[in-house]
């Protein structure tokens, strides 16, 4: 596949036209992203900028203790490290590969230089969307259950792939949740039972996409809402 081709199945980089396109095409590298692999680490300065096309980045907040929880997802819809061009080089979030695949990255001092030019106004739109989504799950995790926590996390994943399968674990998708892996397998039965997921060695197929969109709770249309108003109409899926 032409390499402008794939890169802009990433819709912020689908939304760059003319000069600012041009500006930045030299400077995308293509990545091949694995299943786990840490991108940052909460605190350390970031190198580079990703702009997932198939694959999927869970942020984390980590704890003193060790212990995590995901507080957003970014895929096709956006890019892994909003900081640097919001005036720093580092997050106090972790990035890590939660469904393999490719991305284009850009290296910081690239973007550090854009501060002045038109394409941040876009990306802006992109954080408040990207903290919409932060927010939400915040209040997701604390006052709703777990089935429902479980459907919006699927939707959520689901919008930021070209597919409808996910190459995921039900130990790494409990490590997202912050919540034990037993929770997310009796969840994940009662799914499958349903008809609206289908498991398989490591992965998760979206059978029923309405099902799960019924069964969830508000917290992902207020999501959904807020990327479709904020960001071009490319990335509605």
């Amino acid at each position: 596949m032409n390499t402008a081709i794939e890169a802009r199945q990433n819709h912020l980089l689908a939304a760059l036209d003319g000069p600012d396109w041009e500006r930045w095409a030299p400077h995308l590298e293509r990545v091949e992203l694995p299943l786990g692999q840490v991108l940052y680490e909460s605190g350390a300065i970031l190198s580079h900028v990703y702009f997932p096309t198939n694959s999927i980045v869970s942020l984390l907040y980590v704890m003193q203790s060790g212990e995590s929880a995901e507080i957003a997802v970014v895929g096709n819809d956006g890019l892994v490290g909003v900081a640097l061009f919001m005036g720093g080089d580092s997050t106090s979030s972790r990035a890590v590969v939660q469904n393999a695949g490719q991305a284009f990255r850009i290296k910081a001092q690239f973007i550090m230089s854009e501060a002045d030019m038109p394409v941040p106004r876009l990306l802006l739109r992109y954080v408040q969307a990207l903290m919409t989504q932060m927010t939400q799950t915040a209040a997701c995790n604390r006052h709703h259950a777990l089935p429902q926590q479980l459907c919006r996390w699927l939707l959520l994943s689901l919008d930021r792939l070209p597919g409808n399968k996910l190459v995921m674990t039900q130990q790494l998708i409990a490590n997202m949740l912050g919540i034990p892996v037993d929770g997310v397998a009796a969840g994940a039965r009662e799914l499958e039972k349903d008809g609206m997921i289908r498991m398989v060695d490591g992965s998760i197929t979206v059978l029923d996409r309405a099902g799960l969109e019924r069964l969830t709770c508000e917290c992902y249309a207020v999501v959904k809402k807020e990327y479709d108003r904020l960001l071009p109409p490319t990335q509605v899926h």
